[in-house]
């Protein structure tokens, strides 16, 4: 590290922490709660996240092409912390038959929100930091993604029998405003990394760039990105098998919702 990339990489640091501790406070809640709506129902939530996927990455692609970094970042992070209000309120006042759809909703939505807050972390830190940089420092930043993963799975683990549900899910909310706020410092340190001298690569403040289809274009041309495609659909063709498999397990050994929980938080944590 040189000087002047501590701050920088601190607020780097607390961002991806925060924002993995909040996914995996609720991973463990969705994977319950995908079981309570019945093991054979699964495929059916794994096409809705499919479908709700392809339904909003261009309206997603064009808000990161049209709005500043700045604008757009704590945009995000609180629109989908609002949607976690709204779901604590909806556990909150429904009953037995209401939870069994408002998990699934919960399910399919939770599903897209990985994909979305953590594609965002790293597109605003890779136009942050240099390429230089990012060589020496990325590696440090995804450790903290790591322990926030192991705090958010250990903080549902140990809460998840005796919790409601729905106080998780606030604790989730309050994580991605730290997100926010991590965002809003780190944004204050890039304007000094671009004024370095070792850091004239490093993007302009603005838009994030990109158009909607730019992903898949840049793809379809790269041999490097297009293996890297395969092996992550091979890995989530394994991955759904052995998914279907831990339900079936919680299904049988756990007849509560807090063991069940707690069970999938500990898989996570391990």
């Amino acid at each position: 590290m040189r000087p002047g990339e501590g701050p920088a990489l601190a607020w780097s640091w607390a961002y991806i922490f925060s924002i993995l501790a909040a996914y995996y406070v609720l991973r463990p809640i969705r994977d319950q709660m995908g079981v309570a709506g019945g093991i054979e129902n699964l495929p059916w939530l794994f096409t809705g996240t499919l479908a709700g996927m392809l339904a909003l990455n261009v309206p997603f692609a064009w808000l990161v092409k049209t709005l500043p970094r700045a604008r757009f970042v704590p945009l995000t992070y609180r629109f989908f912390a609002a949607n976690i209000l709204v779901f604590a309120a909806a556990l909150y006042v429904a009953g037995p038959e209401g939870n069994i759809w408002i998990g699934r909703a919960f399910f399919i939505w939770l599903s897209i929100f990985n994909l979305f807050v953590v594609s965002v972390f790293w597109a605003t830190i890779v136009d942050v930091f240099s390429a230089e940089q990012g060589k020496r420092l990325f590696a440090f930043i995804a450790a903290g993604a790591t322990l926030g993963a192991i705090a958010g799975s250990a903080t549902t683990a140990i809460l998840a029998r005796d919790a409601p549900t729905w106080a998780l899910l606030l604790g989730a909310a309050v994580l991605l405003e730290v997100a926010v706020f991590s965002m809003r410092g780190l944004a204050q340190m890039s304007d000094r990394l671009r004024q370095a001298p070792h850091t004239g690569d490093a993007p302009p403040a603005g838009a994030i760039g990109g158009s909607a289809f730019a992903g898949i274009t840049r793809t379809l041309r790269s041999p490097y990105l297009l293996n890297i495609s395969l092996f992550l659909l091979l890995f989530s063709i394994t991955s759904t098998f052995l998914y279907f498999e831990q339900a079936g397990i919680a299904k049988r050994s756990f007849s509560d919702r807090g063991s069940q929980t707690a069970f999938f938080a500990s898989v996570d944590l391990l």
